[in-house]
């Protein structure tokens, strides 16, 4: 076929690419969009027009094509309205039932009803501009300082639309329609945000990836958020033809509209054409006659693999894009046609805001795209070609699909460690263990610690010695690649001393191990000193360790740590008391971040954003947060156990391994519960990212593997809950209660139970 698609842009590049790959021959009209540009005489000589932006389809273009009896794969003017006004679309979609937020429309000037209408509602809102703005028309305040603002300055820009504030993932699905039925792509994510972390003014949109890892399916979503657009549009006979766009945010009520557009986005086509195995200008045809029932059943189009698309925007894109730069690549043989990498297999680039002579026209010069049989190795093939291309102040996100591997993590043992495989672990060995006691073994396997009667130390009445051996894990691969290992020096010290603390116990000696490939001494320093420091905090001694190489064990440049810290304790104040009951009530002491807990989870979860960079809302590099050493509980929980309200505090529990799941029973006699209420403490900054990211985990699974901001409860009575927050002298919360346990007919362990509220 002849196929001339209308357009500029990156998505026009993948749209030609996409028909000139089955062979067809296509013509791009680049000069402009409005359809007065094309004469009559260009648009006949072709058999079928493809518009690429939404300015074109809402001038007319296949309302003009139309009449020259040429078939356009578009919307005529009249429904791309549900692009071009929002608040049309809204009312249309709110009149279908399709989900979507609470909203109201408003005329130019009407800041002051705008403003009342938010108050009234008690929602943080979203500011829409009402017609095109090239992608860039939505403000998301931060405050309510912000959210004025943004609603003075749409009110004088004209029409807006204000929505209630969703909260979920959000995911483009893309269906190519015939009038009365419609086939999907995957679900794609954008990036709009300039920043990573999605930090920053929207933009046209700077990487997408798909498919996106999503709880509900492409084909699910069409029956909610297409087809009823579809059947309404053709029961009023003004069928719909082209590309819809439903923008989707997956929030805990489900599915919710964000918006409609009338065509491809961008640079949502790079990433899905790429894919499609079938012929993009045949199937435009069969849309445009309604004959798409000829491609078979099939309602999800034919792709493979996946695809990951990165943008490189101009310096000062979106607000004032620098142009006139020189772009220049030793990997694509011409930055302006689309064109494959030398080196990188499966790699295109697109071109976009760049002229014939290589240099930079437009906010977002290019992008490049990656496909391969799954996302991580078509996000590095993408990176790696990107990597050739330059031009002064070029500035791109080194995170996207940064979302898609939380959304992935339903259980902790998708990231490679199994929980319950280490409490197999535990029970297999506990016989070996037990026929190593004597009578003077208080505690063993299964508590925080070992517990061994020593009735020699002189001035105490019934001395016991309270011992811990533990690690910290996978958070040392984290230090060692950022170059920060002090922190787990203070962090192994740190969780020994919590782990006899909640026995009763104080801090003795402590013995520490260091494994590597290679050791390095400056690095076996820095940790040794990180260990010193806390072990002089808590008046503990550092009496040695190990040091060992292992070449053939650890990788390069990894290392692990360890170590055993020996505590003491009088026999009467030992804790658990036995008297833990129905009716008391957990206390709940602030972490200082993950600790030492979950980091295969975190590092996967995080593992395509960079460490140096901030999420939105955190306040610091995502490294930092994640490197913040465990907190010693001894200062506060030891004033208070010492304290005349000592006796009140009947168990300690540390959320380690296992969290509040796995901990708290550990403390809770046979016959009893624990009631944790989630909502009871505030959720710190990255511990929100965490739970907005894995969005295929439930709640009992994340708080069995992260503490979620708690990292010490206390079990106290009732009657002396007051007494114990106040000597605590810190922020602490009650967080719920002992309970009685459902009678079940039979011993059982000791479980929690998470609610709201």
């Amino acid at each position: 076929m002849r196929v001339l698609v209308i357009g500029s842009g990156g998505r026009e590049a993948a749209m030609a690419w996409a028909c000139g790959r089955h062979g067809h021959d296509v013509t791009v009209h680049r000069t402009g969009v409005a359809p007065v540009e094309l004469p009559d005489d260009v648009i006949r000589r072709h058999d079928l027009v493809l518009p690429g932006p939404e300015t074109a389809l809402a001038a007319g273009i296949a309302d003009r094509c139309a009449a020259l009896d040429v078939p356009c794969f578009g919307p005529g003017a009249l429904l791309a309205k549900l692009e071009a006004s929002k608040g049309y679309a809204r009312d249309l979609a709110t009149d279908l039932g399709i989900p979507g937020p609470a909203f109201a429309r408003f005329a130019a000037g009407e800041a002051e009803a705008a403003l009342d209408w938010w108050h009234r509602t008690g929602h943080d809102v979203v500011v829409k501009l009402d017609g095109l703005a090239g992608g860039k028309g939505v403000t998301v305040p931060a405050d309510a300082a912000a959210t004025r603002a943004a609603i003075v300055t749409a009110a004088a820009a004209g029409a807006f639309v204000l929505e209630q504030r969703m909260e979920g993932a959000e995911y483009s699905l893309l269906a190519l329609c015939d009038g009365h039925r419609a086939v999907v792509f995957p679900l794609a994510q954008d990036h709009k945000r300039i920043g990573e972390g999605d930090t920053g003014p929207n933009t046209g949109g700077m990487g997408a990836y798909a498919p996106a890892p999503a709880a509900v399916q492409a084909e699910d979503l069409l029956d909610t958020f297409v087809q009823p657009l579809l059947d309404h549009l053709a029961s009023v006979g003004t069928p719909y033809v082209g590309v819809l766009y439903a923008g989707l945010m997956v929030t805990a009520d489900g599915p919710q509209l964000v918006e409609y557009n009338c065509r491809f986005g961008d640079p949502e086509a790079q990433t899905l054409l790429p894919l499609l195995r079938d012929d993009l200008a045949e199937l435009a045809l069969l849309c445009t006659r309604g004959h798409l029932h000829q491609r078979g059943e099939g309602r999800l189009l034919a792709t493979q693999g996946a695809a990951c698309t990165v943008v490189a925007a101009a310096p000062g894109y979106p607000d004032a894009p620098q142009l006139g730069a020189l772009v220049t690549s030793t990997g694509f043989a011409d930055v302006t046609t689309v064109g494959p990498a030398h080196d990188v297999p499966d790699t295109w680039l697109f071109p976009a805001g760049v002229n014939g002579d290589g240099r930079v026209t437009g906010g977002r010069v290019l992008a490049v795209t990656g496909t391969g049989p799954d996302l991580a190795a078509a996000r590095d093939r993408a990176y790696q070609a990107l990597g050739t291309v330059s031009f002064p102040g070029m500035h791109l996100r080194r995170d996207i699909a940064w979302r898609a591997p939380g959304a992935a993590i339903a259980r902790y043992a998708d990231t490679g460690v199994d929980i319950d495989e280490g409490a197999r672990a535990v029970h297999a060995m506990r016989a070996a263990v037990e026929s190593t006691h004597t009578p003077a073994v208080l505690g063993g396997v299964g508590s925080f610690g070992g517990v061994l009667d020593l009735g020699v130390l002189t001035g105490m009445t019934a001395p016991v010695l309270v011992a811990s051996t533990d690690g910290v894990g996978t958070k040392v691969e984290l230090a060692a690649r950022l170059g920060r290992v002090r922190g787990v020096g203070a962090d192994i010290v740190n969780h020994c001393i919590d782990d006899v603390l909640v026995q009763g116990a104080r801090p003795l000696a402590f013995l520490d191990y260091i494994a590597a490939a290679v050791l390095q001494a400056d690095m076996v320093a820095e940790v040794v000193t990180g260990m010193a420091e806390a072990c002089a905090a808590a008046g503990c001694v550092l009496l040695g360790g190990e040091t060992a190489e292992m070449p053939g064990v650890y990788a390069p440049g990894a290392f692990d740590i360890a170590g055993t810290l020996i505590g003491v304790a009088e026999r009467h104040r030992l804790l658990p008391r036995l008297d833990v009951a129905a009716g008391d009530v957990l206390i709940g002491l602030a972490s200082s971040g993950p600790h030492t807990n979950g980091y295969s989870f975190l590092r996967h979860l995080f593992a395509w954003f960079p460490m140096d960079a901030e999420p939105d809302g955190l306040g610091r590099p995502l490294g930092e947060a994640l490197l913040e050493p465990h907190r010693s509980y001894l200062d506060p929980v030891g004033r208070l156990l010492d304290g005349a309200h000592g006796p009140s505090v009947k168990a300690l529990a540390h959320i380690t391994g296992g969290g509040f799941v796995e901990n708290i029973p550990r403390v809770l006699p046979q016959g009893t519960d624990a009631v944790v209420r989630l909502g009871s403490w505030p959720l710190p900054p990255l511990f929100r990212l965490v739970r907005d990211l894995a969005t295929a985990m439930s709640t009992h699974e994340l708080y069995r593997v992260v503490n979620m901001g708690i990292g010490m409860v206390l079990v106290v009575a009732a009657t002396e809950v007051e007494a114990v927050l106040a000597d605590l002298g810190e922020p602490s919360w009650v967080i719920g209660e002992v309970v009685d346990a459902v009678a079940s007919g039979h011993p059982r362990t000791p479980e929690v139970h998470l609610v709201d509220g």
